[in-house]
């Protein structure tokens, strides 16, 4: 076999996901966008695909990068590390935002009263991203989802038969509501594999530890067996991918949005999921400490 030239990886690589944002229209002239820079390999490479279309493409916009500290000990910092390093090597402006700092609690606090430790990250992710987003003025929120994690999200809406799930499914979402930052994936049709080669043959610095927390989703059991999958049969996650796209069409009805009566953000309840979350636990820290 021969040895991988890196040079025309990094243009097939390039050629892919300029072709997924043209066909899908992510970027247009004079946006703002913001990557949601975690250190690890997808966000890393969305950063610096981004920054370099930014530099060379016929059309001009504005790129930023937030990094959101969950507070998850002996694993967080070495990522946080890889975000700062590789924004201030594009010169890309940064913003790092702490769950302690904003809630008063980490997720290592949290994750105890949940069955995954992804259910209040997912919450409190979101809900930091879009909020700084919005803050700073940004016309797109870019995230490093590729393939294998959309199929991956796809299946699990599908086993819990969360339908309202399926129309977040696709490469951009549009804005439903004036604090709710549009997102899209630039590496919505590139498989993980080919991330992590991208990684490895350009030595990048990125953070490649799994979250401790991994093990508990769905999302990683799923995972493991799509890798199975494809191993056994190339090609069948791109397969599942255009299933979807050709055979279910998502009927996306005007969504709701009001917003919540404790932060203000946008929500479909009276009281927002973050903020939710957020009493509950600590309340529940509250009460164990009184018990101590």
């Amino acid at each position: 076999m021969k040895p991988l030239d890196p040079e025309n990886f990094n243009q097939e690589l390039e050629k892919k996901v300029k072709k997924i944002i043209k066909d899908y229209k992510l970027i247009d002239d004079g946006d703002r966008v913001v990557v949601a820079l975690s250190g690890g390999k997808d966000s890393v490479l969305t950063l610096h695909l981004l920054d370099k279309i930014q530099k060379e493409s016929d059309f001009d916009f504005k790129l930023l990068a937030i990094a959101i500290d969950e507070g998850i000990g002996g694993y967080r910092e070495d990522g946080l590390k890889s975000a700062r390093n590789n924004a201030y090597q594009l010169g890309v402006d940064y913003h790092e935002i702490s769950l302690k700092k904003e809630f008063g609690i980490t997720l290592d606090q949290s994750e105890s009263y949940y069955q995954t430790a992804c259910v209040p990250c997912g919450v409190f992710r979101r809900y930091l991203l879009n909020r700084t987003a919005h803050d700073l003025g940004v016309d797109k929120l870019a995230t490093g989802h590729n393939l294998d994690d959309e199929i991956q999200s796809f299946l699990m809406s599908f086993a819990r038969a969360d339908v309202r799930r399926f129309a977040k499914f696709g490469p951009r979402q549009q804005r439903i509501h004036p604090k709710l930052v549009p997102r899209i994936k630039p590496l919505w049709c590139i498989p993980e594999k080919e991330v992590g080669m991208w990684a490895v043959l350009n030595e990048m610095d990125v953070h490649l530890a799994e979250c401790p927390y991994a093990h508990q989703s769905l999302r990683s059991r799923l995972k493991n067996y799509l890798n199975q999958l494809e191993e056994d049969r190339p090609g069948t996650k791109m397969k599942i991918l255009r299933f979807f796209q050709k055979s279910l069409k998502i009927n996306k009805k005007e969504i709701k949005l009001s917003e919540c009566e404790i932060c203000g953000e946008p929500s479909a309840a009276s009281v927002c999921k973050a903020c939710e979350i957020r009493e509950f636990v600590k309340n529940q820290l509250e009460y164990n400490n009184e018990l101590k």
